[in-house]
């Protein structure tokens, strides 16, 4: 535990952020699962959800045994993302292992020579297949996992395939309302690059915390992203304003307006039930994506979900921009025999 412990704050020191388009494989930090979407699309405290180990190798446990789920989200300008989760107990004492697929397609391009003229077609995508396991510390409510990552990006005909790991470290006793937890995402390299320049992969670390009300049908999250990096803000060039002299003057982005940039909460109401309704908001997602004047409603998530027996249905809704908002659709079925 000390080693995994040690790794993280190493990661947290050592590593920058790569926010805002600054690294290859972003579509690694892409929620695909609709219960994580609808939430707010970081959280790391679900221990009762099969596409959770994508995000956070140590909620790997026995309960998901033999679970199975697959996930598609309509993201922007009609890209396509898709994931496939699966969890299988070995053994009592050896304990479960999670694999997982993520596929991003983005569509089909016009492929034109250096005259403008049109000499066909090209396709683009992503895809990343995981293996991962977690470990019960003995005597203890700590558990800690890790995954692995293949990664194959693909652009016509360049390709960049890397290899990266996932981290973390779960809180939970069974008698007590509240879960802790942190992790630390795709920390690895680029193997091979598109065009022999190497670049940056996602590496993000976040804290989360899932606390269940006592009288009530609800639990909280708090989930605070991007510990690798502090100055996280971009100026959003609507907040911008011009001078008597006609110069921009960009927005000046102060340290609270930066600090709650890092944090997204989230609430499920009726969590354990077979009938759940889910709120989420994004605070960075929400500043960056503001218009002056305008309510775009930007940051703001929601969603539901419905238990059937062995199946479980759920749907998320995400708001980006008045142009455009995506929708996030999750299958969940349970393969034990009753």
């Amino acid at each position: 535990m000390k080693l995994i412990i040690r790794l993280l704050f190493l990661v947290s020191f050592t590593s920058f952020s790569q926010v805002g388009g600054e690294s290859v494989y972003n579509f690694l930090n892409v929620p695909t699962s609709a219960r994580q979407a609808a939430l707010g699309g970081k959280v790391i405290t679900l221990l009762d959800d099969v596409n959770q180990p994508l995000w956070n190798p140590a909620s790997i446990n026995v309960e998901l045994d033999n679970q199975f789920a697959v996930n598609y989200l309509n993201f922007l300008t009609d890209i396509g993302y898709a994931s496939v989760s699966y969890a299988h107990m070995i053994n009592r004492n050896f304990g479960t292992l999670h694999g997982g697929i993520t596929y991003a397609n983005f569509g089909e391009f016009i492929e034109a020579n250096e005259t403008g003229e049109e000499i066909g077609t090209f396709k683009a995508y992503d895809i990343a297949l995981s293996l991962g396991y977690a470990y019960q510390v003995p005597f203890s409510n700590i558990s800690i996992g890790a995954s692995a990552k293949f990664v194959n990006s693909v652009i016509q005909d360049f390709s960049s395939i890397g290899v990266v790991a996932d981290f973390g470290i779960v809180y939970e006793n069974e008698y007590k309302p509240y879960v802790f937890s942190l992790a630390a995402r795709n920390v690895g390299y680029q193997i091979t690059t598109f065009d022999g320049t190497k670049e940056k992969v996602p590496i993000e670390i976040l804290f989360g915390a899932s606390y269940r009300l006592e009288n009530v049908p609800v639990r909280w999250y708090l989930t605070v992203d991007n510990l690798q990096k502090w100055n996280v803000a971009e100026p959003n060039p609507s907040n911008s304003v011009t001078d008597i002299n006609g110069t921009v003057i960009p927005e000046d982005i102060s340290f609270l307006n930066n600090a709650i940039r890092h944090m997204v909460v989230g609430a499920e109401f009726f969590p354990e039930g077979g009938f759940n309704l889910r709120l989420g908001y994004n605070f960075r997602r929400a500043k960056e994506l503001q218009l002056d004047g305008v309510r775009t409603f930007a940051g703001f998530s929601a969603g539901f979900g419905l238990k059937m027996n062995r199946i479980k249905l759920n749907y998320a809704f995400t708001k980006y921009h008045p142009a455009d908002n995506t929708s996030t659709f999750s299958l969940q079925i349970d393969l034990n025999k009753r």
